[in-house]
């Protein structure tokens, strides 16, 4: 089997240029919005770089779970340390050594992948989780480690090592990320643009139970996000600050796929559809209110002026600057060798891979100039399913 470990220190090692930023025509806003899928987030970074190599930088960065955690250290390091502390945090988590030799052939890369996944539940992953003692099985009601098989105590000091929160804090860059409080079931939203962000706030977003304990936040109990929606464009599509904007929307499993054959393929679609984005949901339903708000504002206008209400004079000038959106989304293929445990599968070398398709899926994507462009002027949302359109 090739390991890809010398061009992903090309790709990534050596320093960068740091390119001009720049926004399309008509773009106030270049949204990287990331979805949950832990293993498979090393997808994202490679998404990242090749969006930082032309120097198209996000005003807002918005994640779920693995996605909190990279959005958490791209926002919270300059242009010229984010690639850097990235590559450090992936490093870290898929430091241990598998086998030493793959032979080629997708039979031997599966019992590899397969060894690769026992190994993280029975050990768990430097700089991310490690085993509680005792199993939460052996564990009294109430006790620390009832609720959880792995404590993330070395995640919380890795996110301090790699990002630096004040940064965050100091709102240069829009940063949000989604958890679900425990008691009420309820999604919310951890923004800078309104409460101080720390790491606690990524750690709830990616306390996926059983495996990980639930983050106090507050007088509150919060677990992974993904349980309610693994994607956080809504939150995005909500704003109504008539801002234009770029959505590089990043998902890490397929709602399209092939029909199951064995058992292992049904759990691993399973997964897929349940983690999947409801990206085209979201879509349809924010253009399905754009155009109830163009049809408003049609009618507002018809009104003589001298007519109008206070409120409606205020609806006319609001929905006269309704903003135009542009969402190129992006979604890993699933290679023929990874099960359905390719999200706890931390090997270096999947990391590799994951970074370098990331990376060069996102190349091609940036080559198509028109899927770089508003849409036209009042035209609301337009939804560049990358990978169908290819095809």
């Amino acid at each position: 089997m090739n390991d890809i470990s010398s061009d992903f220190r090309v790709a990534t090692a050596v320093p960068l240029k740091e390119p001009r930023s720049w926004r399309p025509e008509r773009c106030d806003r270049v949204a990287l919005v990331l979805q949950g899928g832990g293993a498979l987030g090393a997808y994202q970074a490679g998404v990242y770089q090749a969006m930082h190599e032309v120097g198209l930088e996000p005003d807002w960065l918005s994640g779920v779970s693995i996605g909190a955690i990279n959005s958490a250290i791209i926002a919270g390091n300059p242009p010229n340390r984010r690639l850097r502390q990235l590559r450090a945090f992936w490093e870290q988590i898929t430091d241990r050594k598998i086998w030493p030799f793959t032979p080629d052939g997708d039979v031997f890369r599966k019992a590899r992948n397969a060894t690769s996944s026992l190994l993280t539940m029975v050990q768990g992953q430097p700089g991310f989780f490690a085993p509680r003692f005792p199993n939460p099985w052996m564990s009294l009601t109430g006790a620390q480690s009832a609720t959880s098989y792995y404590d993330t105590a070395p995640l919380r000091e890795t996110l301090n090592e790699l990002v630096d929160f004040s940064l965050i804090n100091d709102r240069s860059t829009r940063f949000s990320v989604g958890a679900v409080n425990v008691l009420t079931g309820n999604f919310v939203y951890f923004d800078n643009a309104v409460e101080q962000i720390g790491p606690e706030h990524v750690m709830a977003s990616g306390a996926l139970p059983p495996a990980l304990p639930m983050v106090k936040i507050g007088t509150d109990h919060y677990w992974d996000g993904g349980i309610v929606s693994n994607t956080p464009l809504q939150h995005l599509l909500d704003q109504e600050d008539n801002l234009n904007t770029i959505v590089f929307q990043v998902d890490l499993f397929s709602a399209r796929g092939v029909l199951p054959r064995d058992i292992e393929d049904v759990m691993g679609r399973h997964k897929d559809i349940m983690y999947s984005s409801r990206t085209r949901y979201n879509t349809d339903v924010f253009r399905r209110l754009h155009n109830l708000k163009v049809a408003l504002y049609q009618a507002l206008i018809r009104i003589p002026e001298e007519s109008r209400s206070d409120h409606e004079r205020e609806l006319v000038e609001q929905l006269a600057k309704l903003p135009d959106i542009a969402i190129l989304h992006i979604i890993y293929q699933q290679k023929a060798y990874e099960g359905h445990a390719k999200d706890h599968e931390f090997s270096g070398t999947s990391m590799r891979e994951h970074w370098q398709s990331g990376y060069e899926d996102t190349k091609r994507t940036l080559k198509h100039q028109k899927w770089l462009k508003m849409p036209p002027t009042g035209a609301g949302i337009v939804v560049h399913d990358v990978h169908r359109e290819e095809d």
